[in-house]
C-alpha cells in the first residue's frame, strides 16, 4: 500500500511541475502566471483540473486563416475604398490608426445611432427589424433564453426562414448551458442555420471551456446592425426576481453596418467552417444618411495577436485630456488598464468608474471591492449603482469619442472573450452617452475612501483582498 501512495505522489508531482512549467513558459501578464502557479501548488488536484479546464493560452494558436480573414474584410474594403470626404477628428486619428492597424477595424462614416437604456425598448426595435427582414438574418448572442422573450424570437426567425430569409443564429455553448436543446432544434429542423460557438465535449473541447463569443451582434439584410451588452432573456425586460436590469444597446445604420457585417461573418467561418464573402452581404449604401458619424467595430478575440479593445481603452485614458466616465458590471481591471486610469486621474483627468453596488456574481464583486479602494486612493470616482444590477458596458470621453459594446473591464473580457464594441467618433453621440452616464448618477452611491475604510470590518477587506488574487481566473 505504501508503494501504491508513493507512486501516486510521484505522478502528481510530475503533473504538478509540469502544469507549472507549461504556465510559465506561456509568458503571460506576471500577475496572471502568478495566479495560476498560486491555484496549481496550494490547490491540491482541484488546481491542475482548474487550469486543465480554464487556464490553457490559446492566443497563439491560428484558428482563422489570414487568407480567410482577408477574403472576408476585401467587400467592407471595397465600400471603405470609395468613401469620399472622410475627415478624422485630429484629436481621435491616433485611436482610429490604432485600431485600423491592429485588426482591420476600418472607420466608416455616415452613419445613424440609436441608443436604448432598457430591455423594452431594445427588444421592440429588434423584432421590427426582424420583422421587416427581406433577405437575410444575422444574428450571434452569448445568452438565448428558452423564456417567453427566447421563445417569440425564436418563433419570428422561423416564420422569416419559412418565407424564404436567409437566417443564421451563433449562440455560445457555455452562456446557454441551462437551454435544452430542443430549443435551438426547433429553429434547425424549420430551416434556420444554427451553429454553437465551441461546444464543450469532454475531453476534445474541454481546454476552450474559458474562451467564450460574448458577442451580442445583429445585421438584418447588411442594413441594420445591432451591437451592445444584452442578451436575449426576459430578465432585461422585467429583471429576474431579485432586482432590475439596466444595459445600454445600439442600433445602427450606415456604412459601420458593413464592419458588424464582417464581424458576423467571421464568427460564422470559425463556427461552420464556411466562408461569406458574397457582395450581396454588403447592400450599397442608398446614400440618405449623410453626415461626419464616424464609427469603427472594434473585436477583440483570445486568439488575435493583441487585446484589441483593451489597448484602445487604454489609449483613451492616456490621451484623455478632461474626462473618462466609465460603466461596466464587472470591475477586474488588468495591470495595464489599472495604471492607465492612476495616471489619467494623477494628471487631473476627472475619471469616474460606475459598477453594480450589488452583482450577479458574489465572487468576483468580492474581489472587485479591493481594486475600487486602489482606485479611488488615485482621485477615480467611484459609483455603486443601487436600483437594480447595471449591466452596461460604456464609455465616453472628452465629449468627442465614446463606445458601446459587450466588454466588461475584467480580466475575461480583455484577454479571454469574444467581444465587440462600437467606437463612435462624434459629438452630438458623446453628449448623448455623457447624459446617459449622468442619469444613471442619480441612481448611484458615491464611494468614498473613508466609507470603505470604516464601513467594512477588518476581516471582510482581508478577504477582499485574498479573493483578489484569484481575480485573473475568475
Amino acid at each position: 500500500m505504501i508503494y501504491l501512495y508513493w507512486i501516486l505522489f510521484i505522478v502528481y508531482s510530475a503533473i504538478v511541475i509540469g502544469t507549472i512549467i507549461t504556465v510559465l513558459m506561456d509568458n503571460r501578464q506576471p500577475v496572471k502566471t502568478m495566479a495560476w502557479v498560486m491555484a496549481v501548488m496550494f490547490m491540491p488536484v482541484a488546481g491542475v483540473i482548474l487550469y486543465f479546464f480554464f487556464g490553457q493560452d490559446t492566443r497563439k494558436e491560428k484558428l482563422i486563416s489570414q487568407h480567410s480573414l482577408n477574403l472576408l474584410t476585401k467587400s467592407s474594403m471595397l465600400e471603405f475604398a470609395v468613401q469620399k470626404g472622410l475627415v478624422v477628428p485630429e484629436e481621435n486619428k491616433t485611436l482610429v490608426k490604432l485600431f485600423a492597424m491592429q485588426n482591420w477595424a476600418l472607420p466608416f462614416k455616415d452613419n445613424e445611432v440609436d441608443i436604448y437604456t432598457d430591455g423594452y425598448s431594445f427588444f421592440a426595435s429588434l423584432m421590427n427589424e426582424i420583422g421587416a427582414a427581406r433577405k437575410s438574418i444575422h444574428l450571434v448572442t452569448y445568452i438565448m433564453e428558452a423564456d417567453p422573450l427566447g421563445n417569440l424570437v425564436a418563433d419570428m426567425l422561423i416564420d422569416k426562414a419559412r418565407e424564404g430569409v436567409e437566417v443564421r443564429l451563433i449562440y455560445d455553448d457555455v452562456g446557454c448551458w441551462n437551454v435544452r436543446d430542443e430549443f435551438f432544434n426547433r429553429m434547425r429542423k424549420a430551416g434556420i442555420k444554427v451553429e454553437t460557438f465551441m461546444p464543450v465535449r469532454f475531453p476534445a473541447f474541454t481546454s476552450k471551456v474559458n474562451y467564450r463569443n460574448h458577442r451580442k451582434l445583429c445585421v438584418i439584410d447588411g442594413k441594420v446592425g445591432f451591437i451592445g451588452g444584452m442578451n436575449i432573456a426576459k430578465r432585461y425586460i422585467t429583471g429576474n426576481g431579485k432586482q432590475k436590469w439596466r444595459d445600454t444597446h445600439m442600433r445602427i445604420r450606415g456604412g459601420a453596418v458593413y464592419a458588424i457585417q464582417r464581424a458576423f461573418l467571421v464568427d460564422w467561418y470559425f463556427v461552420s467552417g464556411k466562408l461569406i464573402s458574397d457582395r450581396k452581404y454588403y447592400p450599397e449604401l442608398d446614400g440618405t444618411i449623410k453626415n461626419d458619424r464616424i464609427i469603427q467595430i472594434v473585436t477583440s478575440s483570445p486568439v488575435s495577436p493583441w487585446p484589441d479593445i483593451m489597448q484602445g481603452y487604454v489609449r483613451i485614458l492616456l490621451e484623455a485630456r478632461r474626462y473618462v466616465y466609465m460603466e461596466t458590471p464587472y470591475f477586474l481591471p488588468t495591470e495595464t488598464v489599472m495604471s492607465a486610469m492612476r495616471i489619467a486621474a494623477l494628471a487631473g483627468v476627472d475619471v469616474r468608474i460606475m459598477i453594480p453596488r450589488h452583482g450577479d456574481a458574489k465572487f468576483v464583486e468580492w474581489a472587485s471591492r479591493s481594486y475600487v479602494f486602489q482606485t479611488i486612493q488615485a482621485g477615480v470616482k467611484v459609483y455603486l449603482y443601487r436600483t437594480g444590477f447595471n449591466h452596461s458596458k460604456l464609455l465616453v470621453c472628452d465629449d468627442s469619442v465614446c463606445t458601446c459594446g459587450s466588454t466588461n473591464i475584467d480580466f475575461r473580457s480583455f484577454e479571454n472573450n469574444f467581444e465587440a464594441n462600437a467606437f463612435i467618433y462624434d459629438r452630438e453621440t458623446a453628449l448623448h452617452v455623457k447624459q446617459i452616464f449622468m442619469d444613471d448618477v442619480e441612481h448611484c452611491m458615491f464611494v468614498t475612501e473613508r466609507m470603505l475604510n470604516h464601513k467594512r470590518p477588518f476581516f471582510k477587506r482581508l478577504w477582499e483582498s485574498l479573493v483578489r488574487l484569484l481575480s485573473p481566473l475568475l
